[in-house]
């Protein structure tokens, strides 16, 4: 019987086989009249040619015999037939068959979506089904790639999420190696890092590993499956790697029980900088999927790594600038008191005893009744110079380094500061201290130097007419404002020191409170005024700031 003849006989189904015949002839899919005994009362083209050869017609036949080679209707665990539930329920059902290729691969597997729809007659009671087949394959690997990709951004997502904010290399692998573990439900692995200079590969972290495995686990770049990851930037998955003639150190690996074993490089700019490795006791644990998806995570964890790094190379550059600006200001300061005792000693003391001598010059010449004017004028002079270059010179030694910081500390100090220099100029200075006490001597010379910076600034460029000094000190901390009513200048226009040296006092009291572990933010703006604020930690002990006694220089 021709295909014609059995859409023919499926004329009781519709009431026009014409039309019927029309409509069915033009679907690509697979479609199957059945009653309820599984017997075939309609065939169209597509499933025509899944007929047997030896068959002539399946009209009359049952289903399950004909097209499944069964002698039973189909069910578990190949699928269950819908046939009756359709027919007693009067709904349609769906099911999705799965068909296992020959080669038993993957990509020869098959999904039929099988859809059932009651038929009935003229009296509405259900007198078959009409089972349409389509073959959804393409469907359900679009699918699968789409839950792949999704499931491999989630993981590079969580990868990301977890090692952002991190620049501790350890901190990252770990992070990293725990969240990949979680990731692919793994327990055992571990990331190795390239030493540039020995060209080896070497364990940093690893979790589910022997210690005696990772400290003899030490392989040369090129040497096993990690080293040829190394080497050729390649991925390599091993179904067992136990078995594996490119395994490394077989004993170690086979006394740890590791099989299933993934590969992957980590890489920053194309260069390799470590190598991944997640491993099981289970033969074929892993897939060419997890693969992938751990490759990708190669490239993003070997750019936290190569930034781990750089963050290292700067926080040591750091601590190596720190040490020697240190060095350099204790050194500055030890040479201005240096100086500063010389002059006092020497050049101070002569000074002084030149204006005694002179003025008992001119006393005694006085006494003798010598009147001559012009050695009295030159003798006054003369006085009057050294007297003044005196004073000169008291206020160098006082800029170099004030004896009062040393004997009575800071607050003294600024005071005599401000009374040298800013009083002078008519300009009303305010000095406010609270619970003042001796503080270790990197902490004074600090907060002097900032002082003697900011009154140095009023002076020069503020056109200030009062200032603030508040200096507050409690157990914990100590907090020095220094406020003007002068013109004020942009903060924001001095991010770094020109060629004119524009900056280099902002950026030197920066510095000085940074190096004694506090901080220091200026506040200014055109006609406002500025605010400068130091606050330092004393981290110092009382006992170094009590040895600073009053007879200490």
């Amino acid at each position: 019987m021709d295909e014609k003849g059995h859409l023919m006989q499926a004329s009781d189904y519709s009431s026009s086989a014409l039309s019927l015949e029309e409509i069915i002839s033009s679907v690509e899919d697979e479609l199957l009249v059945v009653d309820g005994e599984y017997r075939v009362r309609l065939a169209n083209s597509a499933m025509l040619r899944k007929l047997p050869a030896t068959v002539a017609s399946p009209i009359g036949l049952h289903c399950y015999e004909v097209f499944e080679g069964r002698d039973e209707p189909c069910h578990a665990p190949l699928w269950d037939c819908p046939l009756t539930r359709v027919m007693e329920s009067g709904n349609p059902a769906t099911i999705i068959q799965f068909l296992q290729g020959p080669s038993g691969e993957a990509n020869a597997n098959r999904y039929i979506k099988l859809t059932m729809y009651p038929i009935r007659n003229h009296e509405g009671a259900i007198t078959a089904a009409a089972c349409v087949k389509r073959d959804v394959t393409a469907e359900r690997q679009l699918e699968s790639e789409v839950l792949t990709r999704h499931h491999q951004l989630l993981a590079l997502n969580r990868i990301s999420s977890a090692v952002s904010g991190l620049s501790q290399l350890d901190e990252i692998l770990n992070v990293a190696l725990d969240t990949v573990l979680e990731i692919i439900h793994g327990a055992i692995g571990g990331i190795l890092l390239v030493d540039k200079r020995t060209q080896t590969l070497q364990y940093r972290v690893q979790r589910g590993l022997s210690a005696k495995f990772v400290e003899e686990m030490q392989l040369q770049i090129g040497e096993g499956i990690a080293g040829t990851v190394a080497k050729t930037g390649e991925s390599i998955l091993v179904k067992d790697i136990s078995e594996d003639p490119r395994t490394a150190r077989l004993e170690l690996v086979s006394a740890e029980g590791l099989r299933g074993f993934i590969s992957v490089p980590l890489k920053a700019k194309n260069e390799v900088v470590g190598v991944m490795n997640i491993a099981s006791h289970m033969p074929g644990q892993f897939a060419k999927e997890d693969m992938y998806l751990l490759e990708s995570i190669g490239y993003q964890l070997g750019t936290a790594i190569e930034q781990a790094r750089l963050y290292e190379r700067l926080r040591n550059a750091s601590e190596r600038y720190q040490k020697l600006l240190q060095h350099a200001l204790t050194a500055q300061e030890e040479e201005r008191k240096r100086i500063a005792r010389e002059l006092h000693d020497g050049t101070s003391q002569m000074l002084t005893g030149l204006a005694l001598n002179l003025q008992a010059a001119m006393d005694l010449a006085e006494m003798n009744g010598i009147h001559d004017e012009r050695i009295e004028e030159r003798l006054q002079k003369a006085h009057s110079l050294a007297v003044q270059t005196s004073i000169e010179v008291t206020k160098l030694i006082n800029d170099l380094r004030p004896t009062l910081l040393d004997s009575l500390g800071l607050a003294p100090a600024i005071q005599r500061y401000v009374e040298t220099w800013l009083q002078p100029k008519g300009i009303r200075t305010t000095l406010r201290t609270r619970g003042h006490e001796r503080l270790p001597s990197e902490v004074e010379v600090a907060l002097f130097r900032i002082s003697q910076e900011a009154i140095n600034n009023i002076m020069k460029h503020s056109e200030a007419k009062n200032v603030l000094i508040d200096l507050e000190c409690d157990g914990e901390k100590c907090l020095l404002r220094i406020e003007d009513d002068g013109k004020g200048f942009d903060v924001q226009e001095i991010t770094k020191v020109d060629k004119t040296g524009r900056g280099v006092g902002l950026f030197g009291m920066k510095e000085r409170v940074t190096l004694v572990g506090g901080s220091c933010t200026v506040q200014s703006q055109p006609g406002k005024g500025t605010v400068i604020i130091s606050e330092v930690p004393l981290t110092g002990s009382r006992k170094d700031a009590e040895d600073q006694g009053a007879g200490s220089r």
